[in-house]
Order: C-alpha cells, then structure tokens, then sequence
C-alpha cells in the first residue's frame, strides 16, 4: 500500500507537505494576522454595542488606539471607554495548520486503508459452502466439519483472524438455534 519503504515513505511525504505548507505559510504571513486587540463595548446611550478588532501592541491595546471611529464626542470618550473592555489575542497560524494537516493525513490513511481492505477483503476471503441463510438454520443440525482442528492449525495472523470468525458463527448459530427452539417451545 505505502511503496517499496511502507510506512516510512508515507511519512517523509507529510513532512515535506507540511514544510512546503510552512513556506506558503511565510510567504503569505501579510494574509495572516496572528495577533490583535478585540474591544467589546456595550451600549452606551444612544449607540448600539459593538466590537472592534485592531493589529496593535499589546500596550496599545486599549480603547483610544483601537476604537475607531470614536462614536461619540470628545467630552464622552473617557466614559465610553471605561464600558468597554479590550483584550490581546495572539494565535498560531502554523501550530493550527501543522494540527490540520496532521489531522487529515491520518484521516486519509486511513481511508486508504479502508480502501485497501475492501479492495484486497474479497480476494482473500473463501466462499465458505457450509454457511447457510437463517431461514434454514432448523434444517442444519449438523454443524460444520472441523477441518482445521489439527495439528497444521494455522500460524498465520490472518489464519487465525479467520478461525476465531469462524468459532464466533458457529456460537451465534448455535444461540439462534437455542433461542428459535425456546421460543417454538413457549409458543
């Protein structure tokens, strides 16, 4: 699935994604702004509450540097802003984007690999002839024959996958038989 190196080729690919992401990223830093003044002020009088957001310092990040327009006069400015409270943000628009980027990679493995197994899934598995439909489980009294009991039981994972499916029918069929008989029973 992953190429002649598996895993690690898969890996090398998301990194070298994610740094040329990273150099978008720079050469685009003027698009993103990373840090800003977010002034909320109720109403006052009357004019309605608004919010306002601003790229200023952290030491100008108060209501004369960041409300603009002021919208009232000059005599009321002090106690408009007084109402309204500012707050610095700062963000990291790689950390958000490296997260992102990780977070669909993992996704879109493992798509890949549901792919895969839905793909490779029906190849490897063998039709199995002693499997019948529900409706005909009263005329199978006989279960299946237990040909992989010997000693060549098989080693493999997939092997082994396949005969705990198999012992896992075989007590489902046997508690639908179970549960059909009593409910004939009751009846």
């Amino acid at each position: 699935m992953f190429g002649k190196y598996g895993p690690l080729s898969f890996l090398a690919a998301t990194v070298v994604t994610v740094l040329l992401l990273d150099a978008a990223a720079v050469a685009d830093a003027k698009n993103f702004e990373d840090v800003r003044c977010k002034c909320i002020c109720p109403p006052y009088r009357n004019i309605s509450g608004n919010i306002y957001n601003k790229n200023v310092t952290q030491k100008d990040c108060t209501c004369l540097h960041v409300v603009e327009p002021m919208p009232v006069p000059g005599y009321d400015v002090e106690a408009y802003c007084l109402l309204c409270e500012c707050k610095y943000e700062e963000r990291s628009s790689n950390t958000i984007k490296v997260t992102i980027i990780i977070y669909l990679s993992v996704v879109g493995a493992l798509l890949l690999y549901m792919l895969f197994l839905l793909l490779v899934d029906p190849l490897i598995r063998k039709h199995d002839p002693y499997t019948q439909p529900l409706h005909n489980e009263e005329d199978s009294e006989e279960m299946r024959p237990q040909a992989d009991s010997g000693p060549n039981r098989g080693n493999t994972v997939l092997e082994r996958v396949e005969g705990a499916q198999q012992r896992w029918k075989k007590q489902v069929q046997e508690q639908r038989k179970t549960v059909f008989d009593r409910h004939k029973m009751l009846s």
